[in-house]
């Protein structure tokens, strides 16, 4: 059997948040900028099925291609992150300054990765901007672009709340497609485990900050009609925000207070060195 049961996946979570939080700038900058890119290219082919099909739908199903492949090689989402590594923190496994290093080098990969596949995808969907596109993948990102900046920016007050929630139910998935690429271990295994929350958060339209790394900054070198700052303001800021609420709350600290007597506080308070077994095999390839 290759499945790991819940208080050994509780244990696994606060050793993952432990392993990552040792990682140094350079591994983490590298994890996060292929991470950040490949979001990107998950995302770009996500829209160019929603376009080619006309249901939105078909592109959710194949968007989580891109979360398992940074799964299975272990690289870095700082989303992800956001679930794990205040575990750590908890158990006194890593310092509260450490933690928020690792937050600041994975975001800074996570989001030139993003800028460098839209560049590219830019020059590749406009012939390096000899042609414009205005019925295809590119106009479907500049029309998201939009509606996920200005459309919320129309709104004031409401729309910031609207975009929070959004960023909190979001990660809340994506954060759970983490966790369940540790229920077992084997491929086959993470792959459709992870596969199914992040479909979920994909179909509903939430907001994901690394996604919207490439996501908006493509929409605007496309044409769309966003400032740098209605970027930050309307969406990444708030959406970064919600989303470490939302995978903090509603999935690390869920998981990890009603598994922590029975996994936590009695194995990983022990002076065993390393994880080992089925919970050494859950942690290897974890975003």
């Amino acid at each position: 059997m290759d499945y790991v049961k819940p208080k050994d996946v509780a244990l696994a979570m606060v050793a993952a948040g432990e392993a990552k939080g040792a990682l140094g700038a350079r591994d983490l900058l590298i994890r996060g900028f292929l991470s950040g890119a490949i979001l990107g290219f998950a995302t770009a082919l996500a829209q160019v099925a929603a376009v080619q099909t006309g249901l939105p739908i078909v592109g959710a199903l194949i968007f989580p291609v891109g979360f398992v492949m940074i799964v299975l090689l272990g690289l870095e989402l700082v989303t992800g992150s956001f679930a794990l590594l205040p575990l750590a923190v908890f158990e006194s496994k890593l310092s509260p300054g450490r933690m928020l290093t690792n937050f600041g080098w994975v975001f800074l990969g996570n989001l030139l990765g993003g800028l460098v596949f839209a560049a590219l995808l830019a020059i590749s969907l406009t012939m390096a901007g000899s042609t414009a596109d205005t019925t295809g993948v590119a106009a479907k990102l500049v029309a998201v672009a939009q509606a996920k900046t200005l459309g919320y920016e129309k709104f004031g007050a409401a729309g910031l709340a609207t975009v929070f929630a959004r960023a909190i139910l979001c990660n809340w998935m994506v954060c759970l497609g983490v966790v369940m690429a540790m229920v077992s271990t084997s491929t086959v295994g993470k792959i459709v485990a992870a596969w199914l929350p992040i479909a979920v958060f994909f179909a509903l339209g939430y907001e994901h900050s690394v996604v919207n790394m490439f996501l908006i900054p493509a929409g605007m070198m496309l044409g769309a009609k966003v400032s740098v700052v209605q970027w930050w303001l309307w969406n990444e800021i708030p959406v970064t925000i919600g989303n470490f609420f939302g995978g903090l709350v509603f999935t690390g600290l869920a998981l990890y207070a009603t598994y922590a007597k029975t996994a936590v506080a009695g194995s990983i308070g022990d002076s065993s060195p390393s994880p080992s077994g089925a919970t050494a095999a859950a942690i290897s390839t974890v975003a």
